[in-house]
Order: C-alpha cells, then sequence, then structure tokens
C-alpha cells in the first residue's frame, strides 16, 4: 500500500511525469515514505550529505545560520517539491538546515542509488538539470535584487516572489498559504522585523496587500508591479 502511495505521489511531480512504468518502479523501489512531527529537523546544516527528499504533504523551511547564530531563510517549500537541489554526484554536505513547519510525510531516497539511476534513464537527468537551472536563476535574481534595489522594493519583490511560491491565485490576488511572521520575513532578505513591520503597514495603507483574519497576506500582484516600476 505504501509503494503504491510512493508511485503515485512521484508521478505528480514534473521530474517524472514522462518516465515509464519500469523506469519509475526502479525509483519507488529505492525509495522510503517517513512521517515528520512539527519543528522537528529532517538534516542540520553540515551533515553528510546521503539523502534527497521529495514532500508528500506538509511544509519544511530550508534555513542557514551564519557563525553568529543568525537564521536567514532560503525558502519555504510545499507538497511536490524537492530537497536539496546541490550535492549531485559529489560528496559534500548538506548546505542548510531542513525544519518541519507541519507535520510532513517525505519521501526519501539514498542520493547514490538516485544518481544511478540518473545515469541510466538520461532524459530524466536532463530534466533535473532544469529544474537545477531554474534555481539558479531565482539565487541570480535574488542577487540582482539586493543589488540594485532599496529595501522597501527588496520587501515588494519579496512579496511577488512568494506569491509564485507559497501561494493560490483567487481572480486577480493571491493568497499565501504559508503563515509569516515579520521576523521570518526578515530573514529571508537580511533585514529587521522593524524595517518588515513598517513597510507591510504602508503597504496596508496604500491598499495594496492586506491580511485575512487568519493571519494570511492577501496580495494584488499587479499593484505592487506597479508600486515598483
Amino acid at each position: 500500500m505504501k509503494e503504491g502511495l510512493i508511485k503515485k505521489h512521484l508521478r505528480k511531480i514534473p521530474l517524472f511525469t514522462k518516465l515509464l512504468d519500469e523506469e519509475l518502479q526502479s525509483i519507488v523501489d529505492i525509495s522510503q515514505m517517513r512521517t515528520y512531527k512539527a519543528r522537528s529537523f529532517v538534516f542540520m546544516q553540515g551533515d553528510p550529505l546521503d539523502r534527497v527528499f521529495f514532500i508528500h504533504s506538509g511544509k519544511v523551511k530550508i534555513q542557514k545560520t551564519d557563525a553568529t547564530g543568525r537564521e536567514q531563510i532560503v525558502s519555504v517549500l510545499q507538497a511536490g517539491e524537492m530537497f536539496p537541489h546541490a550535492g549531485f554526484f559529489r560528496k559534500g554536505t548538506f548546505p542548510a538546515n531542513a525544519e518541519i513547519l507541519e507535520i510532513a510525510q517525505l519521501i526519501v531516497i539514498p542520493i547514490g542509488d538516485f544518481e544511478n539511476i540518473l545515469l541510466q534513464y538520461p532524459q530524466l537527468c536532463i530534466t533535473l538539470f532544469k529544474v537545477l537551472e531554474e534555481k539558479i536563476v531565482d539565487l541570480q535574481n535574488r542577487l540582482e535584487e539586493k543589488i540594485l534595489h532599496d529595501m522597501y522594493e527588496q520587501i515588494i519583490m519579496l512579496l511577488l516572489r512568494l506569491c509564485k511560491s507559497n501561494g493560490i491565485q483567487i481572480h486577480d490576488k493571491y493568497k499565501l498559504t504559508t503563515q509569516f511572521t515579520n521576523r521570518e520575513l526578515a530573514n529571508m532578505i537580511g533585514t529587521s522585523r522593524e524595517t518588515i513591520s513598517r513597510t507591510i503597514n504602508q503597504l496596508k495603507r496604500k491598499k495594496l496587500i492586506d491580511i485575512d483574519e487568519n493571519g494570511f497576506f492577501i496580495i494584488i500582484p499587479e499593484k505592487l508591479q506597479e508600486e515598483i516600476a
């Protein structure tokens, strides 16, 4: 039953949608489904990089910690996503911490076994490289934001980015499906909680964003884009 659940989920992931049944089965054979409690860690920064994960349900926060203990949130991942995106075909360590935000079921694959399958199926390898390319472009865009835009604009760009990665579209608006505190938003772009709070209030006064009764951001991307145009 669990094997069938793993196969059904993997079939929905873009990386595996074009695989034949026998090709997908080879991945199912090396996969395990594991349940993680909220606030537990899947791995810690610096641990040996020996596994790759696909999220079946729940949410996972990827964050790095510097020498002073300061947290920087890289991303909040949801069902259907894979992590980490580093470490293929080389020895290394996990580049960040992976913390469970809400109870999660993860499909776990030993990275060595996964690499062997990638070598067997070149098309799968090419698809994976395309996924990694998207991540590289995203990181380049974030670096450009830091260099070319002031903090007010960076916060707006962060909200626009979260619409795509952690939001659902409702007509001309987006609702973020993850509740982010001002501290967490600040940790995503290296600013202070006070700056985030001040900017959020300013955007609310301009009616560019709102927060619903459950604390989720409601964002109008078109108006935010106009604000930084």
